[in-house]
């Protein structure tokens, strides 16, 4: 762990479990330099405890990286809930992890993420205030979404010349809150959908509703696509998979796309330009930041418009220097984390 803690720069990592309610609980903070560490809690089921630190970890540095080039006074953290196999009480497990959140005095704020929802933002709210995405703030997914959009017209702009997306074909691999918010626009400006996601029932859902066109789970990263946008769980890229794109772009919701580095070189040797994860789907952290701060929702859209212009000033300075657009942005990150 302490390797771990090297190699992403983490600050801290707190290990906390509850027997009575099944809870074992990993919070890993970045970087506090900027602010208190704000970042998602997931609840998902892992093959080992390493796998939940690991992901914390990841997930944490890409926060903190995200935070800095949104110009937000916030640091990088993230929490992980190891799902427990049964769980007696979900309330009870979340008011748990409310009173470790509550020991860490502000270092951290949590928020909604993978497998966790708005009511359980509630139960931990009752035992800490440092606590956002509740029923109060509001879901961040639709704000997720709307940062998004404007990043893959941003990166259609780019790559393509154009940022109408109408016609365009549209991959979305994954379709949970974000995703299928994200599909609902892009229909909404006619583009052709293509989704996947493991769940069937949103799929019809997106036929139905969106005029979606169905493709297996297996097949959506060879299909041929305009612009493929991951928007479920990270890691959805590597050396493997990015041979068998069929796009033209990447852009999409999901944290922690690449594997590693040298997979964003490996898409740039391909001509496939890659939209920094943490940037384009930065929209949720600057609404749960904002709204935490009882900043008014007017300020949090004009905020959240900053995206595509982040996004354009990313890939000309790639594109001038010839580098993927996932190192010039670790770069300008670093620049403002580290001095």
């Amino acid at each position: 762990m302490f390797a771990l803690m090297h190699s992403t720069r983490l600050e801290s990592l707190h290990l906390s479990v509850d027997p009575s309610t099944g809870l074992k609980a990993v919070i890993a903070i970045h970087d506090s330099r900027l602010g208190p560490a704000l970042g998602g809690c997931r609840y998902l089921a892992y093959p080992d405890d390493i796998s939940a630190v690991t992901d914390a970890a990841r997930l944490a540095q890409g926060m903190s990286y995200k935070a800095a080039l949104a110009g937000l006074p916030q640091g990088g953290g993230t929490a992980v809930i190891i799902r427990p196999a049964h769980v007696e009480s979900r309330a009870a497990l979340f008011e748990a992890f409310g009173r470790c959140v509550e020991q860490l005095d502000g270092r951290y704020i949590t928020a909604i993420d993978s497998g966790t929802s708005v009511a359980d933002m509630d139960c931990i709210a009752q035992q800490t205030r440092y606590v956002t995405s509740t029923t109060a703030a509001g879901d961040p997914a639709p704000h997720a979404a709307m940062g998004v959009f404007a990043g893959i017209r941003s990166t259609a702009m780019a790559r393509l010349g154009s940022d109408n997306l109408e016609g365009l074909r549209v991959a979305i691999q994954g379709l949970g809150n974000v995703g299928y918010a994200l599909a609902e626009q892009l229909h909404a400006a006619g583009a052709e959908l293509l989704v996947s996601d493991i769940d069937a029932g949103k799929v019809q859902l997106a036929m139905e509703q969106l005029g979606a066109h169905p493709i297996a789970n297996d097949s959506l990263l060879s299909t041929p696509c305009d612009i493929l946008a991951p928007c479920g769980l990270g890691a959805v890229l590597n050396s493997l998979s990015v041979a068998q794109l069929r796009c033209s772009a990447v852009a999409g919701s999901a944290n922690n796309q690449l594997t590693n580095l040298q997979v964003a070189d490996q898409l740039e040797r391909r001509g496939i330009l890659y939209a920094p994860d943490y940037v384009i789907n930065s929209g949720g952290l600057i609404y749960v930041s904002l709204k935490h701060q009882h900043v008014e929702l007017p300020v949090i859209t004009a905020h959240l418009s900053k995206i595509s212009q982040r996004l354009t000033e990313i890939f000309a300075h790639a594109q001038a220097e010839k580098r993927s657009p996932a190192r010039v942005a670790d770069e300008l990150a670093e620049r403002v984390l580290y001095r």
